[in-house]
């Protein structure tokens, strides 16, 4: 690691977004280095989709993503596509498919998205070390000098890409914020997005059904995602709840429509095909059925159908459509796959990420305030973010 003015661009993370902007600069002549305390670079993206990276989702669009500026990420986005993306994988010889709802995945390791990301930095020239930490960070004279556990790297150019404070136990932390807010950049306040949601005790009997999984639809707020929950032990979890986290906030409720498929008046259409069906008999055909066991009994609904008022029927069948639950909390950043808020883009320019009160200093990916939906959408941000940055500094 060289001393002085060895550098023109310093990026802080090499993960993700510190990667890919790493090997954009360093392809357009820059001299990059690459800073991470991690003994190994790309340690979130190892763990990604199961061990197969969810590399990107062909869906990608800017209302697919939250941020106090909703239009903020428009520009990085389409000046870099998943499709952009998907040519630079293939180039590389890495085979994929694609999943659900447009999300892309490595057929064998995501180990192989960190070795071309390496790649395309060797073909720059891009330095990387991991296993180094950063201490102080001075700017004057046009340089951002950092005291590091290597001695003194300085560079005009410096790239906040370290990310959020989600998954701790993977070397996570809020240094990007602490970075920020030195050089006067506001932070949204972060928190965990991508997260299970726990119940309380009043809800116990949700909780009694760990392990269960079925296709809903969850709501809050104007945000519905129809996909699987699945409740655990702790409350609630599965792609339609880990969607539905980043948009709620503590205190308010969230809405869950177990039996998407029916439509009108299906209870009471039910009630005068077989009127001496019973309701949990009903439900159990449709649900699984510890499920249907735990809506009847909190439906408090016995007898016949046939011997039913409309009207109640009428009712139960509303609350399964829309049943509210107010969540406790969450599991936290513990368990969050990414962080929702960070450095406010109301700082940033949306077409080269760069501070506007700071020139030469950048932040890209998960540590600024834009958040993706579940799926691949994270990793498209970093992909373009960087890409933006990558072409400026």
């Amino acid at each position: 690691m060289s001393g002085g003015k060895g550098y023109d661009v310093i990026i802080m993370g090499a993960g993700a977004a510190g990667l890919m902007c790493a090997a954009a600069a360093g392809q357009r002549g820059r001299r990059v280095l690459v800073i991470d305390h991690a003994p190994e670079p790309g340690k979130k993206i190892l763990i990604s989709g199961g061990g197969r990276c969810n590399f990107t989702n062909i869906d990608s669009a800017p209302d697919r993503y939250l941020s106090e500026n909703p239009h903020f990420a428009r520009s990085a986005l389409s000046r870099y596509t998943p499709q952009d993306f998907l040519e630079l994988v293939e180039r590389h010889g890495i085979a994929w498919h694609e999943k659900t709802l447009g999300q892309l995945f490595c057929d064998g390791s995501a180990r192989q998205i960190v070795a071309m990301l390496l790649d395309e930095c060797a073909r720059g020239g891009a330095e990387v070390a991991c296993g180094v930490t950063i201490g102080a960070i001075d700017h004057a004279d046009g340089l951002f000098r950092l005291a590091t556990s290597r001695g003194e790297a300085a560079a005009p150019a410096l790239v906040i890409a370290t990310g959020g404070p989600s998954i701790p136990k993977m070397g996570a932390t809020g240094f990007a914020y602490e970075v920020a807010r030195r050089f006067g950049l506001k932070v949204v306040q972060p928190r965990p997005a991508l997260v299970p949601l726990t119940l309380s005790a009043e809800e116990a009997l949700f909780r009694d059904l760990s392990g269960v999984s079925t296709p809903v639809v969850a709501r809050c707020g104007k945000a519905a995602f129809r996909e699987a929950a699945l409740f655990t032990h702790r409350g609630l979890s599965g792609p339609a709840v880990l969607q539905i986290s980043s948009y709620w906030r503590h205190g308010e409720a969230i809405g869950i429509d177990f039996l998407p498929d029916r439509k009108g008046d299906w209870l009471l259409a039910a009630k005068r095909e077989r009127p001496k069906a019973g309701l949990r008999a009903i439900l159990d055909e449709a649900l699984p059925h510890r499920l249907a066991v735990a809506l009847g009994e909190r439906l408090g609904i016995a007898g016949d159908l046939g011997t039913i008022a409309d009207r109640v029927l009428a009712q139960a069948q509303a609350r399964l459509a829309d049943w509210q639950l107010v969540p406790s909390g969450s599991e936290g950043f513990a368990k969050a796959e990414v962080t929702a808020g960070g450095i406010s883009t109301a700082g940033l320019s949306s077409r080269t990420m760069e501070a506007k009160a700071v020139p030469g200093l950048y932040a890209i990916g998960e540590a600024v305030d834009v958040t993706g939906w579940l799926g691949g959408y994270n990793f498209q941000w970093a992909w373009a973010s960087a890409s933006a940055a990558g072409q400026a500094v």
